[in-house]
């Protein structure tokens, strides 16, 4: 299926206040993802693995260090007409001068884009997903379906569809009912399906009997369009996309395989734990769909006597003596000290290396300090963790500051990107 005449729109999010306080310099998309990529590398490698090189990524907060992730990573030659370029909020004469008030609303104030003559579909994608799917699978159930728009839908368990928005479909697979986040048997039982229907057509529903939206969407360049004009309409799953029902043939894509909405703090900590697992529920080395990141011409990580268990560790590293890392993601650049315990954790690494002889000797140096534990924490990017710290959140608590330097969202433990946490540290 050829993808030639087909656009990719990425929608980066508003101010991702789910995920603060790693959203509090930098846009949900360029979150640190796995050791060494960020969350924009997910979609992105989908539509490249798919044959489709042309994609904007559309966002308005805190994107300059998106647009460099962008600039250094994606670029093609230029006799295949491919590009991923960034659309942040701008003020002009004819979109006006208010930010983007939602998915739809920035789409809206960016439809100049894909006026084009060559543009027939427009894919519209999440920044903050991680699955791994082939559009052009996608695209043959639009195309052969004769849809106006075409829906991904993911069989799930009702004890799941109270945070989805989960869809009622016909025999055909055409899209008949839509409940956001049915909290009440009776707003589940509108769009409960019946498991032998997603048996029918080769999945297995081990008794799932809800179909979840997973908010990807194909739609007919002119049916988006005129959906769009002429309204405020500012949130494509709970706005556009139930009217379209309404009043378009919306088709329903299957989709079956590991997918996670990285939206939250609880959310992002367990994906990547689950990534540092022996038996990862998503493959991030696939050969036949690789995720596509930047170079950076690291060297490999140096380790004194160090045990290791179900981790992922990238390059630059450099690791003590007597370490532990269990359960634990450890991202590049990262320096740990001598007699170090490290479980349970997402450590994100550093943007540069650092220069220990110019250090005094009073410094804490980037990276997590001697005789220090760390379990069930975040630690961002540039933390600086001092000697003889101990960050393991055994009473629970819950704090919400947004400038500390150590924060716990969720239950989990957070040193803010830049953070500095003195020698001695407990918590």
């Amino acid at each position: 299926m050829d993808l030639s005449n087909t656009i990719a729109l990425i929608l980066g999010g508003g101010r991702g206040t789910r995920l603060f306080p790693l959203t509090k310099i930098r846009a949900k998309p360029a979150v640190p993802l796995a050791a060494k990529y960020r969350l924009i590398d997910i979609p992105i490698s989908n539509c490249i693995n798919s044959g489709l090189n042309r994609v904007y990524v559309l966002t308005q907060f805190l994107s300059v260090s998106l647009h460099r992730h962008l600039r250094q990573t994606y670029f093609f030659d230029h006799f295949n007409g491919g590009f991923v370029e960034l659309l942040a909020a701008q003020q002009t004469v004819t979109s006006g001068t208010d930010w983007y008030q939602g998915t739809a609303d920035a789409v809206r104030k960016n439809l100049r884009y894909i006026e084009q003559p060559w543009v027939e579909h427009v894919l519209i994608l999440s920044g903050d997903q991680l699955y791994r799917m082939d559009f052009r699978d996608m695209m043959r159930t639009h195309i052969e379906s004769g849809a106006d728009a075409t829906i991904a839908g993911i069989p799930v368990d009702r004890e799941d569809a109270s945070s989805l928005g989960i869809m009622q479909v016909d025999d055909a697979g055409n899209v008949r009912g839509f409940v956001e986040k049915p909290q009440t048997e009776e707003d589940l039982a509108k769009v409960r399906m019946d498991p032998a229907w997603i048996d029918a057509r080769g999945i297995p529903s081990k008794g799932r009997d809800c179909l979840a939206s997973m908010g990807l969407y194909i739609f007919n360049k002119s049916v988006m369009m005129e959906l769009l004009e002429g309204n405020d309409d500012s949130d494509f799953g709970k706005e556009v996309f139930p009217k379209a029902i309404g009043s378009r043939k919306v088709q329903v894509h299957l989709f079956d395989g590991y997918w996670e909405d990285i939206g939250t703090i609880r959310a992002f900590y367990e994906a990547n734990l689950s990534l540092a697992s022996k038996n990862p529920p998503f493959e991030i080395g696939s050969r036949e769909a690789p995720i596509y990141s930047r170079p950076r011409f690291l060297p490999p990580t140096i380790m004194g006597d160090v045990k290791i268990d179900g981790s992922l560790i990238a390059d630059g590293c450099r690791i003590g003596n007597n370490v532990t890392i269990e359960n634990s993601v450890i991202g590049l650049r990262t320096r740990i000290g001598d007699n170090v315990t490290i479980k349970d954790s997402v450590v994100m690494g550093a943007d540069y290396m650092e220069d220990q002889n110019q250090l005094d000797s009073e410094s804490i140096s980037l990276g997590i300090g001697d005789n220090s534990v760390i379990q069930g924490a975040i630690l961002d990017k540039n933390s600086r963790i001092g000697k003889n710290v101990r960050i393991t959140n055994e009473t629970g608590i819950q704090t919400q500051g947004e400038d500390e330097a150590f924060q716990i969202r969720d239950g989990i433990s957070i040193v803010i990107k830049n953070g500095v946490i003195e020698d001695g540290f407990q918590a």
